[in-house]
């Protein structure tokens, strides 16, 4: 079957459409972070608003905080979303449509190869960032978090733009060594876990960020005043954790499956090829936060830097690994 080079080019340019989706949407919810303001400040601000209005000032130095009585029907006091909501609603709204086009994207290459969009670095970076986008939109749903949804971005940005710049290929068939069944059901696991690990590593992030900052106070520098903006440090080592626990036994599937496909291709499960082996110790380092989150004195601090370790070789195996180092995983554009 012919390439059909029309559906290569609409999945190219869903591909761009997608990456200039996505960017906006970046710079939507960084303006709506920045926007978002602390109860701290807050009330510091209404405090000033009645002081100078005159309000009464009851006992010793405390000042009366109840706003004014207004008429929900007085057509001169409209009901208006706080900048940051109405900044976070447009950045999440774009950022279901970049997963949309990035997801289209992939679809569309896949029926112009008719194959699984899976067979070189550019498909398989491109489609672990439609599944940590697709977990970002789920996770991030809630109207209150949506400015959290930045940093997930971040990094999605970056390895959006890797793939299509530097990991970027035509549509082509695959190598004959890939054209196994084994293909879509190993690497398709193998991208849903390595999706949801990327949004679980960006929690610990700023867990470890969010922690150094109590909250209920209003820190007197730059950094502080941008933690305090983060969610509860708690939801974000819960968020951290339900996903490993989504992702690991997902990720451990795919190398099993890859053992089975290593059998039917070389003639044996496992012979220690270097992805191979880094996978391995990815998978060993997330069973390790694992037992360190169910630790007591580790399931703070201490199991969120094995995370953040498990995401970094994560990255580790895919780019390094396959891009550097050679090994029988070293074809189909893989390097």
């Amino acid at each position: 079957m012919p390439i059909n080079e029309t559906l290569a080019q609409y999945s190219d340019f869903a591909f761009r459409s997608a990456f200039g989706v996505i960017v906006l949407a970046l710079v939507l919810i960084l303006f709506s972070y920045s926007a978002v303001r602390t109860n701290a400040i807050v009330q510091k601000d209404k405090a000033r608003e009645f002081v100078g209005a005159g309000e009464a000032v009851e006992g010793a130095g405390t000042v009366r905080l109840d706003p004014p009585p207004v008429d929900p029907s007085d057509p001169a006091e409209p009901e208006r979303r706080p900048l940051f909501e109405r900044l976070a609603n447009m950045g999440y709204g774009l950022t279901v449509l970049g997963f949309l086009l990035l997801a289209g994207s992939m679809l569309l290459r896949g029926f112009a190869a008719g194959r699984m969009p899976l067979g070189n670095m550019y498909e398989f970076v491109t489609m672990t960032c439609v599944v940590s986008l697709g977990v970002g939109v789920w996770t991030m749903r809630k109207q209150e978090k949506r400015p959290l949804l930045a940093f997930i971005l971040v990094p999605i940005v970056i390895l959006v733009f890797i793939a299509g710049t530097v990991l970027h290929t035509e549509t082509a068939k695959v190598a004959p060594a890939l054209q196994s069944y084994w293909l879509p059901i190993h690497v398709t696991v193998i991208c849903l876990g390595s999706g949801i690990f990327l949004v679980s590593g960006v929690a610990s992030m700023l867990f470890l960020y969010r922690i150094k900052y109590p909250k209920g106070q209003e820190p007197d520098t730059r950094f502080g005043r941008f933690a305090v903006k983060l969610p509860d440090a708690q939801y974000l080592d819960r968020l951290a954790y339900k996903t490993v626990v989504i992702a690991f036994p997902i990720f451990g599937a795919g190398v099993i499956m890859g053992a089975i496909w290593a059998e039917a291709a070389w003639g044996r499960f496992w012979g220690w090829d270097p992805k191979e082996t880094v996978s391995f110790i990815t998978w060993v380092v997330y069973a390790a936060y694992l037992h360190a989150r169910a630790t007591a004195g580790w399931r703070d601090t201490k199991a969120a830097w094995i995370n953040i370790a498990g995401f970094v070789a994560m990255l580790f195996n895919l780019f390094i690994i396959n891009m550097v180092v050679s090994g029988l995983h070293s074809y189909a554009g893989l390097n």
